[in-house]
């Protein structure tokens, strides 16, 4: 596979990540199975525990993390300094997102022109020292899936989301063939609203299973409310699945 070795904003973003202790693509091949409630969630939570934590939401078409964490675009404001400097939220949680430029207004990005504007943005971001990174990567497989994953193996590791469905476990098989042959040494698996019965899948597949997340009953009253998803009634399965990652 052919990589922008040779393209300093590749370079620049290679060096921006390589200042994080942890960076996860979280990632899944099929829309609808929960992406960036699972980013969001794991940034928010991850933040709680005390860790300088950061949210990326690389979502071009339809960027939403901003709508879980209450924020409008307008509010986002981003200071330049050898870079830009991502906004924060609240202590310890960090974020930046295409939204405050777009406004909220869809763009079509694809080919190349996906490709270079997720390069731009990993190189003009400077995230500092952080524990971890959470990257909320767009639905489905594209070319920009195909090159960041590619380029930064040894820079992050993939959480793959997916439900119990067959439609979905379906959806992730050809996604992690490509985990694979891109040379990841690991690839986690995380059941979003699910019971348990993936753990099987990931064993079968040899993937590192971090557990599973049930559906939530509080969850669509609390978007958009910081502190009620911290008190989610799936907090405590939130927190398992980062005590693995750690």
């Amino acid at each position: 596979m052919k990589t922008m070795s040779r393209d300093p904003r590749v370079l620049k973003a290679i060096k921006n990540l390589s200042e994080i202790q942890r960076v996860y693509l979280v990632i899944s091949s099929k829309g609808g199975v929960g992406k960036t409630t699972i980013s969001t969630l794991l940034a928010l939570y991850e933040a709680s525990r005390n860790r300088m934590t950061g949210l990326l939401d690389l979502d071009f078409v339809n960027p939403s993390t901003h709508v879980f964490l209450g924020l409008k675009p307008e509010e986002l404001k981003y200071e330049e300094e050898k870079g830009v400097k991502p906004y924060t939220v609240k202590n310890n949680l960090f974020y930046f997102s295409i939204v405050s430029y777009t406004r909220d207004k869809p763009i079509a990005l694809r080919g190349r022109e996906a490709v270079n504007a997720l390069w731009e943005i990993l190189a003009i971001v400077n995230w500092g020292p952080l524990h971890s990174l959470f990257i909320d990567t767009p639905p489905g497989i594209g070319d920009e899936h195909v090159e960041l994953l590619y380029t930064l193996k040894d820079k992050t590791k993939p959480i793959v989301v997916s439900t119990p469905s067959k439609l979905s476990l379906n959806s992730i098989e050809k996604l992690i063939q490509i985990l694979k042959e891109a040379g990841f040494r690991e690839i986690y698996l995380l059941e979003n609203m699910g019971d348990g019965s993936l753990q099987n899948y990931a064993e079968e597949n040899k993937l590192v299973y971090l557990g599973y997340i049930p559906k939530s009953s509080r969850l669509e009253e609390s978007i958009g409310n910081t502190e009620k998803l911290l008190e989610l009634d799936v907090a405590t399965y939130i927190y398992n699945i980062l005590s693995k990652l750690s």
